[in-house]
């Protein structure tokens, strides 16, 4: 039987986008399980309501994001990283609004997931980290450079790794590339988009290799969108303009 199971990643705080999804990977997608790869908080508000949804299900898979552990540094008293050092002020906002009871969860996620389907290895992972950074604390700034979507860009980035199939994110845009001998997917942020859809991927591993399908899952973010200057989310006008196309304005 064949193995299919779903990726998403860079949810960001974004509640309607993650149930828009998970509605349609439960009802239309027929998926065994879901791989979560990182940044599930930061930059949306929804934060304790993202973690609820996620962390109580019994289906998913979870690895860290730089977003993650950043909060998480913050609530556990520990060095914040200087690169990121804009974000601080919302990362602080970002903590103290969160449910504690959610920090041993955060803590228990790895970095990385190598699991292995019809003899092929398969990696998930927030992004490339080096591996002697593998296990520094995010102050140390483990975490990858953003790159171009191409599949030079990410032969070169992932370097070293000889797994067949490597699902990433950190970088919003989707990437997917196919060489003979690897299959990268990223299926874009779900949470952070200059319209409103929701973006995942749909993987089935069979005997023939990979079969990759790209999705979009259609919402109403307006409610979201205007949350952020209900709320009075800090850096809300850089945030909405940068990582939301500044859709208020159209």
């Amino acid at each position: 039987m064949n193995k299919r199971f779903a990726l998403i990643t860079d949810i960001h705080g974004n509640m309607p986008a993650l149930k828009a999804a998970l509605h349609e990977i439960d009802t239309l997608q027929q998926i065994d399980s879901i791989y979560c790869l990182g940044d599930m908080i930061g930059i949306g508000p929804d934060t304790n309501e993202v973690l609820h949804a996620l962390f109580s299900r019994k289906d998913v898979s979870f690895v860290s994001g730089n977003h993650d552990e950043a909060v998480l540094a913050i609530i556990k008293g520990e060095a914040y990283p200087e690169s990121h050092y804009h974000s601080e002020r919302h990362h602080r906002w970002i903590a103290e609004r969160m449910d504690k009871s959610f920090v041993p969860l955060l803590e228990r996620m790895p970095r990385m997931i190598r699991t292995e389907a019809y003899g092929r290895r398969m990696l998930f992972t927030h992004y490339h980290i080096a591996p002697d950074k593998f296990n520094d604390p995010i102050s140390k700034d483990p975490f990858s450079p953003i790159v171009e979507p191409s599949l030079s860009n990410l032969e070169k980035l992932f370097n070293g790794c000889e797994d067949a199939l490597i699902g990433f994110g950190h970088h919003h845009p989707v990437h997917y590339f196919v060489s003979k001998r690897q299959t990268f997917v990223n299926p874009g942020s779900l949470g952070c988009n200059n319209k409103s859809t929701a973006r995942y991927a749909i993987v089935t591993v069979s005997e023939q290799g990979f079969e990759v399908q790209l999705q979009e899952a259609e919402y109403d973010n307006s409610a979201f969108l205007a949350s952020y200057e209900k709320l009075d989310v800090p850096d809300r006008e850089f945030i909405l303009r940068v990582f939301h196309g500044d859709q208020l304005r159209e």
